[in-house]
C-alpha cells in the first residue's frame, strides 16, 4: 500500500491547474502550453521515482514484468497510465475537437428569450453526441452574435456553461471526459443512457429558470437596442456539413471497436489494439483535408486548446496511479457506502479539480466495494463488478458538478474566455460561484432527494 505522501505530485499538479490561472504573476508562465507540459512531466517524474525507489514490488502474480524488477514496475505503471488510458482518451478528444472545428454555424437571430433558450436546449442535447467541448465551440459564437445587440448577456453565458458545457454531456461516453474514462474501464457504451432521467430533469429545470430570468433581463434592455436587434437579422447557416459524417464515424468507432472483443457484425474478427484510435485519427485527418480552410479560419480554430489538455492530462494520468492504488486498497474504510455520499464526494471534488481524474478516483473506490455479481451489480467489460447505484452517483456527480466553477470542466474556461474576447463582462471566479451556489446547489439537492433517496426509477 503506497503511503499517503505518495499522492503529493498528483495533488500539486491539480492545485496548479486550479490556482495558476488566477494568480496574476503566474498567468504569463502558465499561458504557454510548453510550460504546462514541463510541469506535468516534472510531477510525472516524481511519481515514477517513487515507484522505482520506494514502492514495494507488486505481489506475486502481478504484472510488473517477468523478473518483478523496478523497471518492470515502471513499465507496468506507464502501460496502464499511457497505453490503456491516456492515448485512447486524448485521441477521442482530439478527434472530436478537430472535426467539430470544421463545422461552422453562423447567423444573427432576434435575441428573444425563446431563441436563447432554444440555443441552450439544442446544446444540451448535442453535448452528449459531439462532446461538451464540440457543442460549446459550435454554438457559443452564434449565440454571442445573436445577442451582440443586447447589453445583458453574461447570465446567458453562465447558463450556457451549466447546460452545454456540463450537464448536457451525460448520455454517452463521448459526451464528457469522465464518462469516457469509465468506458475505458469497462462500462458498456450504452449504459450511460440510463442517466437520461436526471439529465432531462436538470436540463428542463435550468432551461425554465433561464427563460424566466432572460425574460426579466430582456425587459431591461434599452428600446433602441431592441429595435437594432430586430433590424439586424441574418438566418443561421451551417457550413462544413461533411464533418457531421465524420462525427458519426467517431461515435460508431467508440461504440463498436472494442479492443480484444469480436466485431458486432463480424464475430470472427477480433478488434486489435488501437484500431479504434487509428480510425478516429483517420477521421480527424479527413476532416482537416476536406474542410475548406475558410471555415476553420472563421471559427478561429487552432490546436492550442487541445494541446493544453494533452499536456496536462499526460501528467494527471501518470501521477494519479498512486492515489488510485491507495483507494483500491482502502476504499472500504473511507466511510463512503451510500450513493448520495458518492454523488456529493465526486461532485465536490469535481467542482475544484478536473472532473475526469476525480471520476476515476471515486470509480475505483466504488469498484473496491464490489467483489461479486448479484442484484444491482454491473459486470464491467473488464470482468470486474461495480454497484450500479454507486456508478450512477459517481457519473452524475462528476458530470453535473463540474459546472460549479470555471475550473470544474475544460470547456467552462474556454467559453468564459471567448465571451470576454467579445467584450462581455463575466463574473469573477467567486462571482460565478454565487450563481452556482444559488442555482445549481439547490438543484443538486433535489437530485439527491429524487434519485438517491426516493430512487425514482433510476437504479
Amino acid at each position: 500500500m503506497p503511503p499517503l505522501w505518495s499522492i503529493a505530485p498528483f495533488v500539486l499538479l491539480l492545485l496548479m491547474i486550479a490556482i495558476m490561472p488566477m494568480v496574476r504573476r503566474c498567468r504569463g508562465f502558465w499561458g504557454r502550453n510548453r510550460n504546462k507540459l514541463f510541469v506535468a512531466l516534472a510531477m510525472s517524474v516524481l511519481t515514477l521515482l517513487y515507484y522505482y525507489f520506494v514502492h514495494p514490488s507488486l505481489p506475486e502474480g502481478g504484472a510488473a514484468g517477468e523478473s518483478g524488477s523496478r523497471l518492470g514496475l515502471i513499465r507496468h505503471v506507464l502501460s496502464g497510465a499511457i497505453l490503456e488510458a491516456y492515448i485512447p482518451f486524448i485521441i477521442l478528444l482530439l478527434a472530436l475537437y478537430t472535426i467539430s472545428g470544421g463545422i461552422r454555424l453562423e447567423g444573427d437571430l432576434a435575441a428573444h428569450p425563446l431563441t436563447n433558450t432554444t440555443f441552450l436546449a439544442v446544446g444540451g442535447v448535442l453535448a452528449s453526441f459531439i462532446g461538451t467541448t464540440g457543442a460549446a465551440m459550435l454554438l457559443i459564437r452564434p449565440l454571442l452574435e445573436t445577442n451582440s445587440e443586447r447589453r445583458h448577456v453574461s447570465h446567458t453565458v453562465i447558463f450556457f456553461i451549466f447546460v452545454v458545457c456540463n450537464i448536457g454531456g451525460c448520455l454517452l461516453p463521448i459526451g464528457d471526459p469522465p464518462l469516457f474514462l469509465g468506458y475505458l474501464k469497462g462500462v458498456p457504451f450504452l449504459w450511460t443512457l440510463r442517466l437520461a432521467i436526471p439529465w432531462a430533469f436538470c436540463t428542463a429545470v435550468l432551461l425554465a429558470i433561464y427563460y424566466v430570468w432572460d425574460v426579466v433581463m430582456y425587459r431591461r434592455e434599452k428600446p433602441e437596442d431592441i429595435r437594432f436587434d430586430e433590424a439586424t437579422r441574418r438566418p443561421l447557416r451551417l457550413t462544413g456539413k461533411r464533418n457531421l459524417l465524420y462525427l458519426l464515424g467517431v461515435i460508431l468507432a467508440v461504440g463498436l471497436l472494442i479492443p480484444g472483443k469480436p466485431l458486432m457484425f463480424l464475430r470472427s474478427f477480433v478488434v486489435p489494439e488501437f484500431l479504434r484510435e487509428a480510425v478516429m485519427l483517420a477521421l480527424a485527418g479527413l476532416s482537416m483535408l476536406t474542410t475548406p480552410r475558410e471555415v476553420r479560419q472563421a471559427n478561429q480554430f487552432t490546436f492550442a486548446a487541445i494541446g493544453e489538455v494533452a499536456a496536462l492530462f499526460l501528467g494527471i494520468f501518470i501521477t494519479m496511479q498512486a492515489p488510485i492504488e491507495i483507494l483500491q486498497g482502502k476504499g472500504p474504510s473511507l466511510g463512503l457506502s451510500k450513493p448520495w455520499q458518492f454523488f456529493w464526494a465526486s461532485g465536490g471534488l469535481s467542482s475544484f479539480l478536473d472532473n475526469a481524474p476525480t471520476y476515476v478516483v471515486f470509480f475505483e473506490t466504488a469498484n473496491s466495494l464490489t467483489h461479486a455479481p448479484g442484484e444491482g451489480i454491473l459486470q464491467l467489460l473488464s470482468g470486474h463488478y461495480i454497484r450500479t447505484d454507486l456508478l450512477v452517483a459517481v457519473s452524475l456527480g462528476a458530470v453535473f458538478m463540474g459546472a460549479n466553477t470555471y475550473i470544474g470542466n475544460g470547456p467552462n474556461f474556454m467559453v468564459k474566455t471567448i465571451a470576454e474576447e467579445r467584450g462581455i463582462r463575466m463574473p469573477s471566479f467567486f462571482g460565478y460561484m454565487l450563481y452556482s451556489i444559488g442555482i445549481l446547489i439547490p438543484l443538486f439537492l433535489l437530485v439527491t432527494i429524487l434519485f438517491f433517496v426516493m430512487k425514482l426509477g433510476l437504479v
